[in-house]
């Protein structure tokens, strides 16, 4: 008798020790997702990244030197010129990053965000 109570406590303790390991197995797995969604993300935002570098690359001071003498150009013949800051989150934005106060400087992934548009039309 004492043999078969000794092998149920046993069973019953094998199964709670397999029940925190299937426990153990779903918290491992809510953050593997979570890691490979964020990796997707930083592999997609590294690839926008270097698209960005490699245009800059190419760009170069000549791109600088035309910009400065359109402006300087504007500003001689007396028409409004848009700030440089502007300039730089119409670039940000047509990059694929938000620019709008709800999700400024994430990813773009799903085209264009009518909260950035609105700022656009300011």
């Amino acid at each position: 008798m004492e043999d078969r109570k000794e092998l149920y406590e046993q069973v019953t303790r094998m199964e709670e020790s397999m029940n925190r390991a299937a426990g153990d197995m779903a918290a491992l797995r809510k953050q593997v997702v979570l890691l490979l969604e964020e990796n997707k993300r930083l592999v997609i935002e590294n690839q926008q990244l270097r698209k960005l570098l490699r245009r800059n690359d190419s760009v170069g001071d000549d791109a600088a030197a035309a910009l400065e003498d359109a402006e300087d150009s504007l500003k001689s013949q007396g028409a409004p010129v848009i700030g440089e800051g502007y300039d730089n989150l119409a670039r940000l934005y047509y990059e694929g990053f938000h620019i709008c106060n709800v999700y400024y400087g994430h990813l773009r992934t799903e085209g264009d965000c009518l909260f950035c548009l609105s700022f656009f039309n300011k």
